[in-house]
């Protein structure tokens, strides 16, 4: 690659855990890709944030265009990708009990949250593979609902245990490219997606529902994220990192 700096690209890193990773690999010296949906005017502080060199891309990952487009414009302004972050992803528009909830929105979250990354990888890891350099990785970024059911919002329950296993099918096929395949699985985290839900979230941390008893931030996920596009876990591509505060570990 021209540049020498290694890039990576974070989908929906304009906020919330997305942004905090994004800061974490700038701090590190990567050159930053972030990609979302709002317009380019509404993220220009943000990219300048992010130090010289970074860039945004609008793209949405459950457009097949959309998602073409981000590759070649990562490329051809910052050479290629090092590390990709499959971080985009939305909530339900509203919860709903799963005797009552509506197929439209489980298309639009697991077009998005699914397949969207799903095929991003693809896309990017076929890329990697014609540009062969040492170091490369593909980390997702899933949820403790991928194993923790919330029968209000079972369509974001299963796109994420749907990229739990797509992480374990990446990290089996790319194997033998030296691409390293990485999940990230955060719990209960401050952002402007768990804002609605604070009061209940508030609550259940107060009455002991974690063994580290704080909110969860982007700045943690961001750290684990930076680690593993560093390469300072070797010898363990298709893990999983569960950073929840001990919410998801059985206890008596």
């Amino acid at each position: 690659m021209g540049d020498e700096r290694r890039v990576a690209l974070i989908t929906g890193g304009t906020r919330g855990i997305g942004l905090g990773i994004a800061i974490k690999l700038a701090e590190a010296g990567l050159a930053i890709a972030i990609s979302g949906r709002r317009p380019a005017e509404d993220v220009q502080p943000v990219v300048a944030q992010l130090g010289p060199g970074s860039i945004y891309i609008q793209a949405d990952v459950a457009s097949t265009a959309d998602r073409q487009r981000l590759i070649e414009t990562v490329e051809s302004k910052l050479g290629g990708m090092d590390v990709l972050v499959n971080n985009a992803g939305i909530a339900p528009r509203v919860r709903a009990d799963i005797l009552e909830a509506g197929e439209e929105s489980f298309d639009e979250l697991i077009a998005t949250n699914l397949r969207g990354p799903y095929f991003l990888t693809q896309s990017v890891a076929s890329w990697m593979i014609r540009h062969p350099a040492p170091g490369r990785s593909i980390i997702n970024i899933s949820s403790v609902s991928a194993t923790v059911a919330s029968v209000n919002r079972g369509d974001y329950c299963i796109a994420k245990a749907g990229i739990a296993m797509a992480t374990k099918l990446w990290a089996v096929r790319l194997a033998e490219h030296g691409i390293g395949v990485y999940e990230v699985r955060p719990g209960i985290i401050e952002t402007d997606m768990t804002a609605g839900v604070k009061g209940k979230y508030d609550a259940l941390i107060e009455s002991g529902i974690l063994l580290q008893k704080r909110w969860g931030t982007p700045e943690d996920i961001g750290t684990a994220v930076c680690m593993l596009a560093a390469g300072q876990l070797p010898y363990a591509t298709g893990a999983v990192l569960v950073l929840d505060g001990g919410l998801t570990m059985a206890r008596l």
